[in-house]
């Protein structure tokens, strides 16, 4: 259920996010969610090798459930890198329309 919650709330920002900046909303709201489950993949298999490298007799009688909550994390962090990541560059590129209002009038330089 938890999953599901995530997965809305994350789809939702980067659909605004999108939104706000003229870009694919949907487009965006599916690569969230798939950042968000590929964080947790790769982080998984990297706690899964590094315990099967210390402790190989641990991984028998590990919780699935504990494990899925020791991920969170990771996949929330990597949407937030993420987000962040696309609203600055976004932000940069995107024009400011004071200065395309300057523009208007003006003769254009062709070399």
């Amino acid at each position: 259920m938890l999953a599901l919650v995530l997965m809305y709330w994350i789809g939702k920002y980067f659909y605004k996010l999108a939104e706000e900046y003229n870009k694919s909303p949907w487009g965006f709201a599916i690569l969230g969610i798939v950042v968000y489950y590929g964080a947790i993949v790769l982080s998984g298999l990297i706690v899964g090798i590094f315990m099967a490298l210390t402790s190989p007799e641990t991984l028998d009688n590990f919780n699935e459930t504990l494990l899925s909550f020791l991920l969170l994390p990771f996949g929330i962090l990597s949407c937030y890198l993420l987000y962040k990541y696309l609203e600055k560059t976004w932000k940069k590129n995107t024009p400011d329309p004071v200065e395309l209002i300057d523009e208007i009038g003006k003769p254009n330089e062709i070399s």
